[in-house]
């Protein structure tokens, strides 16, 4: 019913969300099941709507971020926890065009636990590894790789994790970023950011990376470094005021025109 135009698709994107987050305040069991029934249905929902301009994708990016903490904090036993993940899955498996893709990297969150994490990381290890297998000139994908590396992750398998991620022969930062976040939680933040550094190359999503290691940095009290750095590329706007003020609100305390005089000094013209 939504014809090419994305217009009516975004309005109901946005309705949907909200009627979700409304029932949640009085049944939060029954909005997690619309959650997970919106994100079952929405990708072919919006098959025929026009997604070059971005706003559908981002819309719906956005609805799995506002969605997936209403099912992940769901007061559901194991047994429909387990349903919702099938759902989901099937769902992620069957993404055309692929909107709801970045499900995966919330996968350990809606597992609400380490036996339902555990479950998966063992379910999808094995294919995850044959994939990585392949032999040189031949290509393989499994839309289950980042739902597997947040499972380990969630289940506190971080060797197992960084065993696993070495075996992949390309940088992709959509895998490596699990490998940085194990590197943390083992306490190994000077070998967390070489890892991260390590992962740029072609394509590769620098203000992501550049996000990575700063908040690295900062967390080891290392302001100035993070500064010089990464701020400005880490947080490269839409405009010059945006980039602006989100350095200033990551750098409270430092000098507001010292960050003006810096972003001008790395401005053309």
């Amino acid at each position: 019913v939504f014809g090419w135009r994305d217009e009516p698709a975004l309005t109901r994107i946005k309705e949907a969300v909200s009627e979700i987050k409304a029932a949640a305040r009085k049944d939060h069991a029954l909005a997690a099941e619309g959650a997970v029934l919106f994100l079952h249905k929405v990708s072919p929902a919006l098959q025929n709507v026009d997604g070059s301009s971005g706003a559908v994708g981002t819309a719906v990016r956005r609805a799995i971020e506002a969605l997936v903490p209403i099912i992940a904090s769901a007061p559901a036993d194991t047994t429909t926890r387990r349903k919702w993940l099938e759902t989901l899955f099937q769902a992620h498996g069957d993404d055309d065009p692929p909107y709801i893709e970045s499900l995966g990297d919330f996968w350990g969150e809606l597992c609400a636990g380490p036996e339902l994490a555990e479950e998966w990381a063992d379910r999808l290890k094995g294919t995850v590894e044959s994939v990585w297998s392949v032999g040189p000139g031949e290509y393989a994908f499994f839309h289950g790789t980042n739902i597997c590396l947040a499972a380990m992750y969630a289940a506190g398998r971080h060797e197992a994790l960084l065993t696993l991620l070495s075996k992949e022969r390309s940088p992709f930062w959509s895998y490596r970023q699990w490998g940085v976040k194990s590197l943390l939680a083992l306490g190994r933040k000077a070998e967390a950011l070489r890892y991260a550094e390590n992962s740029r190359g072609l394509n590769a999503p620098e203000a992501l990376i550049d996000q990575a290691c700063e908040d690295i940095l900062l967390s080891s009290g290392m302001d100035d470094e993070a500064y010089r750095r990464y701020a400005i590329q880490a947080h490269r706007g839409s405009t010059y005021l945006a980039t602006f003020k989100a350095i200033c609100r990551k750098y409270p305390g430092k000098d507001r025109q010292e960050i003006l005089h810096d972003l001008a000094g790395t401005t053309p013209g």
